[in-house]
């Protein structure tokens, strides 16, 4: 479960499943960032004032350079998660499956980390759902989601 004793405050994450046209593959970021190289869907926190599929869309636009158009509410986590990088925060996570969007989407690799090991360092790939498997993902709820990606 976790040491709730240094919990101090919440941090709400929201993340998109991006899924391709013929939804066989979803898009996963290999990220370099506070010393750690890690694996996770798009996303990010949600800022005060700002509501979750708000943040979605933010994200999105931060991160890809793409506007949400269709989502889905696709998990809550309901379970006690610390941070993994701020072991005084608890986790609320929330994700959408991202069906359609504008504009085309950034570059994407074929390979996991291609790039430098520097901090901030983004890099996004599709992956088969039929090759995706909990090992490819860094952190405990992603890797739940997966499980749950492959029942769809």
């Amino acid at each position: 479960m976790g040491d709730i004793s240094q919990i101090k405050k919440f941090n709400v994450r929201v993340y998109g499943i991006l899924r391709s046209y013929d939804r066989k593959h979803v898009l996963l970021s290999d990220e370099y960032k506070f010393g750690l190289a890690f694996t996770k869907f798009p996303g990010g926190g949600l800022e005060f004032g700002e509501g979750i599929l708000d943040a979605l869309k933010r994200e999105f636009q931060e991160e890809l350079s793409i506007e949400v158009i269709d989502t889905s509410l696709f998990f809550v986590n309901e379970a006690f998660q610390a941070s993994a990088f701020g072991r005084d925060e608890q986790l609320i996570t929330v994700y959408y499956l991202v069906d359609s969007f504008k504009n085309e989407l950034p570059s994407t690799t074929t390979h996991k980390f291609d790039f430098e090991e520097r901090e901030d360092q983004q890099a996004f790939r599709w992956i088969s759902i039929n090759k995706l498997s909990e090992d490819e993902m860094t952190f405990p709820i992603d890797k739940l989601i997966v499980s749950k990606i492959k029942n769809l």
